[in-house]
């Protein structure tokens, strides 16, 4: 009787395949554990089974798997089930969900490996120089990889060589996968046995008497010992003593030391734990207390706190409560940036109970918080990441926190899946039967909705912590400034004297503008020619530091053009600003201030994060210039002041959420100021002063900015009135875009009876090279969701069917934000 195994493979594929298995593995496999496969002529993938069973496929011959790689599942059934949801509700492949939720030192990649074909006997003198290079490195080792036979030849282009050697029977190729992850060890040390006891002390340091610093290492070694029971490393014993370590290695020589390893957590918080009792305050003891109530009776409840209110320490509260009860709390935040901050003060509550999940993390830290989670470990009660923490294996989920739900990098753009974590989570908590706590200053108007069609709990903080005022905001007219010639650079002279003032104070100023570089546009003066990017349409942005011009699409570059492209004058200009060029003009403006910035650009290293935040707290930065990346929750007690340099390019951006994001972002910038004792100031730049939403922003009128939205949502049919579908098109032929696209609408249109928008070309429409077609479905809370679903994805698979339109790639994004 035959067996056989249905696996998920890390391709973007929509369905399981099936493979044939032995009756001793049929009893062993099951379902989350992973398995080596060949798929296609000579890969091999790491798969993950679904389910055993005994029914062959229909349409092809079962191959045998190649190993099983696991003792036990890695993948919870949990997890299955949620990607399942996944896959189905934003209509991408299990494939890519399972590629996306694990660490990527969990999937193996196979590596193609060059092996000497020992069958056949070979003649060295029948063989090319190229040849005989790679015979002879095949006498040295029993393998080679692509890349070392590369390097032995000094050419990339090998496989021709490789050809000709399989023709004559020298070499077999074969596939063959290795595992990437490796535990950390750490080299401990200890005393020889004969000299642990007393009476062998002398005869010890007789030895050592002529090598003092050996001597001196081994008395620190008892001094440490005496004090401290645990195992001693190298490290520790070298660092406590100024000393080399080749000190320590001499000693492992004479036999006085013994050398062994232990197997280590890469990420330890142990050492950070302080004894905290958390007093809240009346206004935060009466939140904690509504949301316990909410929850009672409610699955989801929002928590609507103003800047600077004390959510945080609220939460903390609350996950105090779950892990009490023994459950497991999820902490999902927008940014990496907010992580690094947040860690520092759960790790001071919670010391080890706290692991860290996010992309900055190497593979191998990834995979020991997976490790940690899937054993139920006490370092992982509390679990803190951004969007991809969702997709650990919790076992008790008891609590899930999402702070700042409103942030758009929740929703995950590219590549597939596309899901937005707050609502994937929610579903997630749903299935362990646990809350989820949605916290923010300026709620996103879909939850808001929910909350007020008591969909949702709903608990307002409305006091900032310590009676803090709220920042004064002061709207600056700069059509008025620039008239009036009061302006140096991009600054009002409102603007420079609240900063000198802040300055001469000691107190700390954020500046925010929303776009890195220098400057979006290099312009020529005699014919108004602009760099585009060649592969985009898109103009280059200049980068000073760099002297480069670079598209922030693609991110091909070029050097700063010293003349015209176009007519070869050398009269360029450049126009509109970045963080890059306020920078400049503040070392001007402030000689004396230290000025930092946060973009992007800044904080590519796996630390870079975390060095200007640190370095903005222990006040090492006077003036921190930052794009959105501040606006998101940061909390920095000595901001006096926070600069908005051009409000407006955030509100005439050609989206339907264009004013509500600006009401949020301009709102939370605004947040960061004065948020200890003393009251902030804001200041915001705008050519359009009178503008509704500037004046909710001044009159932290969300409420106000809630109800006008919602009526436009209603009028123009967006959620959360209508749910969103947006069908992307992309291909290098604008011909054949055009034709495709126009089917796809005129299909779509007669198939579905609700608004079909396009087939219309966004505002960038050429990225790398393929020209852009978007089409937008707009489905009526009426409308059967799935349903609906269903009937596009019919019309997609037909689309791929007709031969003309194959090579048009779609992308679909479900609740796009």
């Amino acid at each position: 009787m035959p067996f056989f195994v249905e696996v998920i493979l890390p391709l973007n594929l929509a369905k399981t395949f099936t493979y044939r298995i032995s009756e001793q593995e049929f009893a062993t496999i099951r379902a989350g554990m992973r398995i080596a496969v060949p798929f296609g002529k000579n890969k091999i993938y790491t798969a993950l089974s679904v389910e055993t069973h005994e029914n062959p496929p229909q349409l092809y011959e079962a191959r045998e798997i190649h190993q099983v790689l696991d003792e036990n599942p890695i993948v919870t059934e949990n997890q299955l089930k949620h990607w399942n949801w996944i896959a189905s509700y934003y209509m991408c492949a299990i494939g890519d969900v399972y590629r996306s939720a694990m660490p990527s030192a969990l999937i193996l990649e196979s590596e193609t490996l060059i092996r000497q074909n020992t069958d056949f006997s070979i003649d060295p003198n029948d063989l090319t120089d190229d040849e005989f290079l790679i015979y002879q490195a095949l006498q040295q080792q029993s393998s080679l990889e692509v890349h070392e036979i590369m390097a032995i030849l000094g050419k990339k282009n090998i496989f021709p060589v490789l050809r000709k050697m399989m023709v004559k029977n020298v070499i077999s190729l074969q596939e063959e996968i290795s595992e990437t992850y490796k535990p950390k060890l750490v080299r401990y040390i200890r005393l020889h046995q004969e000299f642990e006891r007393e009476e062998n002390l002398q005869e010890l340091l007789d030895i050592l008497k002529n090598a003092s610093k050996q001597k001196e290492l081994v008395l620190q070694y008892f001094q440490i010992k005496a004090v401290d029971k645990k195992p001693i490393s190298v490290k520790r014993l070298v660092e406590s003593i100024d000393v080399l370590p080749a000190a320590v290695k001499a000693l492992v020589d004479k036999g006085i030391f013994e050398e062994y390893h232990l197997q280590h957590d890469r990420v330890d918080f142990e050492d950070r734990l302080e004894e905290r009792d958390l007093q809240l305050s009346s206004a935060q003891q009466k939140a904690f207390d509504e949301i316990l109530k909410s929850f009672e009776n409610k699955e989801v409840t929002l928590l609507h706190g103003i800047t600077a209110s004390g959510k945080t320490e609220v939460y903390i509260k609350l996950i105090e409560e779950f892990i009490a009860s023994g459950k497991q709390v999820l902490y999902l935040l927008p940014e990496i940036a907010l992580t690094t901050q947040l860690v520092a003060r759960l790790a001071a509550h919670f010391g080890n109970t706290v692991a860290v999940y996010h992309s900055k993390y190497s593979n191998n830290e990834r995979v020991e918080t997976w490790n940690q989670i899937l054993g139920n470990s006490e370092k992982a009660q509390v679990v803190i990441g951004a969007r991809s923490a969702m997709f650990l294996p919790f076992h008790d989920l008891g609590l899930v926190i999402v702070d700042e739900e409103h942030e758009q990098t929740f929703k995950q753009v590219d590549p597939a899946p596309r899901y937005h974590a707050r609502d994937a989570a929610i579903v997630l908590a749903n299935q362990f039967g646990a809350k989820t706590l949605l916290g923010s200053a300026t709620p996103s108007i879909e939850t808001y909705f929910n909350a007020q069609n008591q969909k949702y709990g709903h608990v307002e903080l409305s006091e900032r912590y310590g009676n803090v005022l709220l920042p004064e905001i002061e709207i600056v007219d700069l059509k008025d400034k620039y008239f009036r010639k009061k302006m140096s650079g991009h600054f009002s002279d409102t603007l420079c004297d609240h900063i000198a003032k802040a300055l001469s104070n000691g107190e700390q100023v954020i500046l925010f503008q929303n776009r890195r570089g220098y400057s979006p546009v290099v312009e020529c003066l005699t014919c108004g020619h602009v760099p585009q990017c060649s592969q985009c349409d898109v103009s280059m942005t200049y980068h000073k530091a760099k002297d480069q011009l670079r598209c922030h699409y693609c991110g091909s570059s070029m050097a700063f053009p010293k003349q015209c492209h176009a007519c070869h004058s050398t009269d360029l200009t450049t126009k509109g600003f970045g963080t890059e060029q306020i920078q400049h003009e503040l070392t001007d403006i402030f000689p004396n201030a230290k000025v930092g910035r946060m973009d992007q650009d800044t904080t590519r290293g796996k630390f870079g994060f975390e060095k200007i935040i640190d370095s903005f707290k222990e006040r090492e930065i006077d003036i921190l210039v930052g794009t959105q990346m501040l606006a998101k929750g940061l909390d920095f007690d000595n901001v006096s002041l926070v600069g908005i340099m051009n409000a407006d390019n955030m509100l005439y951006h050609p989206d339907f959420r264009a004013f509500e994001r600006s009401y949020q972002m301009m709102t939370q910038v605004s947040g960061r100021a004065g948020r200890s004792s003393k009251r902030g100031k804001v200041v915001i730049q705008t050519y359009n002063p009178y503008h509704n939403i500037i004046r909710q922003v001044t009159d932290s009128d969300y409420l106000g900015m809630f109800t006008e939205q919602l009526y436009e949502r209603k009028i123009y049919k967006y959620p959360p009135y209508f749910k969103l579908i947006r069908l992307t098109l992309k291909h290098r032929d604008f011909d054949k875009l055009k034709q495709g696209a126009q089917w796809l609408y005129s299909v779509l249109s007669q198939n579905l009876e609700m608004p079909v928008l396009g087939p219309e070309e966004p505002p960038v429409s050429r990225i790398r090279n393929e020209y852009i077609r978007t089409i937008m479905v707009k489905i009526p809370q009426d409308k059967p969701l799935q349903g609906t679903k269903k009937t596009v994805r019919k019309i997609l698979d037909s689309f791929e069917s007709v031969a003309q339109f194959r090579a048009i790639k779609v992308v679909v994004n479900v609740d796009f934000y």
